[in-house]
């Protein structure tokens, strides 16, 4: 054996061992990213991309829990847009969205420029505020859920106080729209605050020095600098709150009990929950696949907006 290597001529030995390496180099360099990464991509091709396209192709039918299958086209989009109780869903979540999402924006950047500063316990001040986060949807809808009750809430209570009349937080639009936002606000301004913390992490201490040198106040430096240093941030967690918001449907379920209608006129459900009652309670499930298209144009729509809004902090056009 050893005299038939001896045999082989120095060229070919070369082209056999540089053949193997280069085909190991083209596995490490090229084909091992891919199937590192090709995990997820499956799971999204068989959890994400197949629901989509599935919703897609049945939004075109009318189909229900009885099989039966019948092409309408684009019936059940011309009738949800004609239908009252998808159009007052649409302005539940809005709405819901707005009362919920600006404050948390600002109390969330606030929280985290404190939690930015030294103090004692640090690390455990930072960890504390992730606490809701991990906090059972139940047990928060128990805890609101008796805090907002008519006769007895802690609420009414307070407002009490001042003369106010009790509030039947959940018979009532505004009133339940309020409540569902504190319970939105409650759970998720820790976890944004703590990515805005990471943001300003990043911002160079050498920008806060020299504002310093110039006279600038910390208020003023904020403003002038954190803020505009954190543009990307805040658009990942402005539009990562889009989504979740107008995509809304565990709190305000569990704050009627379970009941997908929201309400007794529907005055807080929201458009998660109207795609939840026609493809579960009511069996029609082209109907819930169109609407959950339109849900889908929506958050593009409101992503879009707020993506515009956050590029024009601090003069960038």
């Amino acid at each position: 054996m050893s005299l038939h290597v001896d045999a082989m001529p120095p060229s070919r030995r070369h082209v056999r061992s540089g053949s193997g390496r280069s085909f190991l180099t083209w596995l490490d360099l090229k084909a091992a990213p891919y199937l590192l990464v090709s995990p997820y991509y499956i799971l999204f091709l068989i959890f994400g991309l197949f629901p989509l396209a599935f919703t897609l192709y049945y939004s075109f039918f009318d189909y229900d829990l009885a099989g039966t299958v019948e092409w309408t086209g684009l019936g059940n989009f011309t009738a949800l847009l004609s239908d009252s109780s998808f159009w007052r869903a649409v302005v539940n979540t809005l709405a819901m969205f707005l009362i919920a999402t600006v404050p948390q924006m600002l109390l969330a950047l606030l929280l985290a420029n404190a939690l930015n500063k030294r103090m004692k316990g640090q690390l455990f001040v930072r960890l504390g505020v992730l606490l809701p986060l991990v906090t059972s949807v139940v047990a928060v809808a128990v805890v609101f859920t008796q805090l907002y009750g008519r006769d007895w809430g802690m609420v009414n209570w307070v407002l009490g106080w001042f003369g106010a009349d009790p509030i039947d937080w959940k018979a009532e639009r505004l009133p339940s729209w309020l409540a569902i936002a504190t319970m939105v606000d409650w759970r998720w301004t820790g976890y944004n605050a703590i990515i805005f913390l990471a943001g300003m992490q990043t911002i160079p201490k050498d920008l806060y020095e020299a504002a310093s040198i110039d006279g600038a106040s910390r208020r003023r430096q904020f403003w002038q600098i954190t803020v505009p240093m954190l543009r990307p941030t805040m658009i990942f967690v402005v539009l990562n709150s889009t989504i979740g918001g107008l995509t809304l449907f565990a709190e305000p379920t569990t704050f009627y009990n379970g009941n997908v209608h929201g309400g007794t006129t529907s005055q807080f459900q929201t458009v998660s929950m109207f795609i939840f009652e026609q493809g579960f309670r009511e069996f029609d499930y082209g109907y819930a696949s169109a609407a959950a298209w339109l849900l889908f144009l929506l958050i593009l729509i409101g992503s879009a907006i707020n993506f515009l809004l956050i590029r024009r902090i601090g003069g960038n056009k």
